[in-house]
């Protein structure tokens, strides 16, 4: 009986082969016409409330003379993401976040807003019914301590001195991570000068807090900082404190020089430091601290990095967090080439030919200092960013142009990642982000790492990606002792359920795709029990639509297994792509997953995706790449239709 079913099911998913090509054709079309005229693509990457409302606190600090027509475009983005219970989301129909609706209300405030209106008296109730503006996270106490809304003992001391201390201590700059080292650095002059915002509309958010800022004694700590390091560390805090005022002013004056010196040698013109938002506004307000006037050729160029970042439309406009072109056009590259035909490849490969001078090969970055024999060779996520490239995009860059430049004379940009991706393999067989062995979790348990993001540890799915690449070149556990060891890793990082974690897609679906693939491209038998432990939990937890979803909240510390979620074309595509990985191509579950994104392609040739499906920080920063529902379903939905037409039901690629 379950085969007779299983049958119907598979029949009832079918789709014609006419139906198919044509959906795949207007899918590959549509993609290529989304296209920048040298040939790259570059998504929309949306947060939550937080950083447009930053950019709006960031002109009034300033005292720059406000933009009306922007900021009633960005107030009515701000008010049409609050979220039913008053408060706004750190992504789509998600729960209150204290800090997301602090800076909401404060910037809505600025801009105008009355705090009687309908939409500001929901928003003030919602906050002060979950304690008050003091419990937000350290990050967002630091702005109103800015703007003398709380004192600054409200924001944990990091003096500035941290920038003479040696790489032996157990703090030192690289031991964090390349985000949390470039918006610490300009930070630390920010706490040691302790300027005031100019706040030319005298706005204050009194009314958001329960007790006077200045008779709060208890500031709130992360959820996921225990004793006894919380205790070690604040009481180290207290004493840092009531010593911060009286420490040498030669070494202070020398702690600020070095912090300038990395600003400085970091700019990144008009990408900006870190190429990432709150690192960029630091610095321009670091820079405006330290008394270099609007024109000075630094502040001029931090300030202007930040206006790329602005998305403006006809009725509303928000501020990006960083942009995401070489992670786009690589992944959309794969996509194209997947779907085939001379136009998706003719795309593809103008595109390889944006990306190869994009390789970062004559800028030592950060990576060094961990790893100082490597030679650069990998590439950054944004247009530029030399001194933080990243392994997870140079692995996809790679895999793309070994897949589809062969005649385009990539040799040397593929032998040179190769190398550099190698070169930064953690000591325990995976890899990281940006750096090498980056994983001091002690430092998650200081005071000013509330946000548990201070670190970029190696984790299942970067790893999943390395390992993909290597393969994907020919290697092979017998003969690469860097794969050997990523697959024993990924082994070993698997969840008892049969997934893996996902720190850069949401989530456990994401890690399950990448882990999968990579265990294909590296020649683990699909019939293994750990590929089949995977494929077992995807196929359990399919939507009764055909599609999957996950969300954000499966990041929460208490996280007991998968928790149904609307389904999405993003994360439905991803579950495809694993299975189709393991050799499941005709599971009914796959024909299920195919009608699904059929059924809900739109008339543009895309899928409508409003659910955020990425994340920045678990449990503190999401994103939305409005990319993601234009290639992933793409690249799907051409797999399926090649691997049931084809000789072979095996994938032959690393993703």
């Amino acid at each position: 009986m379950a085969v007779v079913e299983s049958i119907k099911d598979r029949l009832s998913a079918e789709i014609s082969s006419d139906a198919l090509d044509r959906r795949i054709a207007s899918a590959a079309q549509a993609l290529i016409g989304q296209a920048h005229p040298d040939g790259h693509w570059c998504f929309e990457l949306e947060a939550d409330a937080t950083i447009p409302a930053e950019y709006v606190l960031l002109t009034h600090y300033l005292g720059e003379t406000a933009d009306a027509a922007l900021e009633a475009k960005i107030a009515a983005y701000l008010r049409r993401i609050q979220g039913q219970h008053g408060g706004w989301p750190l992504f789509h129909e998600g729960d209150f976040d204290m800090s997301a609706s602090v800076k909401a209300y404060f910037a809505l405030k600025m801009i105008g807003d009355a705090t009687d209106a309908p939409h500001m008296r929901r928003a003030r109730r919602a906050i002060l019914e979950r304690g008050g503006a003091a419990r937000s996270n350290v990050f967002t106490r630091a702005l109103p301590a800015l703007y003398r809304q709380v004192p600054w003992r409200a924001v944990p001391v990091m003096p500035v001195e941290i920038m003479l201390l040696p790489q032996w201590f157990p703090f030192h700059l690289s031991k964090i991570s390349y985000w949390a080292r470039t918006v610490l650095v300009p930070l630390l002059v920010l706490q040691t000068l302790k300027p005031r915002a100019r706040n030319p509309r005298g706005v204050t958010i009194n009314e958001l807090f329960t007790t006077p800022p200045d008779r709060v004694r208890e500031w709130p700590k992360g959820p996921h900082q225990k004793r006894p390091w919380s205790q070690i560390f604040g009481a180290i805090d207290a004493v840092l404190q009531r010593a911060d005022p009286f420490f040498p002013k030669t070494k202070r004056k020398q702690a600020i020089a070095a912090a300038v010196a990395f600003v400085d040698e970091r700019l990144n013109g008009r990408d900006g430091l870190g190429a990432i938002y709150p690192a960029m506004a630091n610095a321009v307000m670091m820079y405006d601290a330290l008394g270099y006037p609007p024109d000075h050729p630094q502040r001029a160029t931090a300030r202007e990095s930040i206006e790329g970042l602005l998305v403006v439309k006809d009725d509303e406009a928000y501020c990006q967090p960083c942009l995401s072109p070489v992670w786009d056009t690589a992944l959309a590259c794969h996509a194209l080439l997947e779907a085939g035909g001379a136009p998706a490849e003719a795309a593809a490969r103008k595109a390889l030919a944006w990306l190869k001078p994009r390789q970062v090969l004559d800028v030592v970055g950060d990576w060094a200092v961990q790893r100082p024999r490597v030679r650069p060779g990998g590439w950054a996520f944004q247009y530029a960013n030399p001194h933080y490239p990243d392994l997870d995009d140079t692995a996809v860059v790679v895999m793309a142009m070994d897949r589809g430049g062969k005649t385009g004379g990539y040799d040397e940009a593929v032998a040179r990642g190769r190398e550099w991706v190698e070169g930064l393999q953690s000591r325990n067989g995976g890899w990281g982000a940006f750096d090498a062995d980056n994983d001091y979790d002690y430092l998650n348990h200081i005071p000013f790492a509330d946000h548990g993001a201070l670190l970029d540890p190696p984790t299942a799915d970067v790893t999943a990606r390395c390992v993909s690449m290597l393969a994907q070149l020919g290697e092979t556990p017998e003969t690469s002792p860097a794969l050997a060891r990523g697959v024993e890793r990924l082994l070993a990082d698997q969840e008892p359920d049969g997934s893996w974690f996902g720190r850069w897609g949401m989530n456990y679906i994401y890690g399950a795709w990448s882990a999968l693939c990579a265990l294909n491209a590296a020649g683990v038998d699909p019939a293994s029990a750990p590929v089949r432990r995977a494929v077992e939990w995807l196929a359990a937890i399919q939507n009764p639509d055909g599609g999957w979803g996950e969300g954000g909240d499966s990041y929460k510390l208490d996280y007991q297994g998968y928790e149904p979620a609307p389904s999405t074309a993003s994360q439905t595509a991803w579950a495809l792509l694993g299975l189709m990985a393991s050799g499941d191509v005709d599971n009914p579950a796959v024909a299920r997953g195919i009608e699904y994104l059929s059924r809900t392609q739109g008339a543009d040739g895309f899928w409508d995706e409003p659910r955020y499906t990425a994340v920045g920080f678990p449990r503190v920063f999401y994103l939305r790449y409005h990319g993601y529902a234009k290639f992933f379903p793409l690249w799907a939905l051409a797999r399926y239709r090649n691997l049931q037409r084809g000789n072979s039901r095996t994938v032959s690629f690393g993703m």
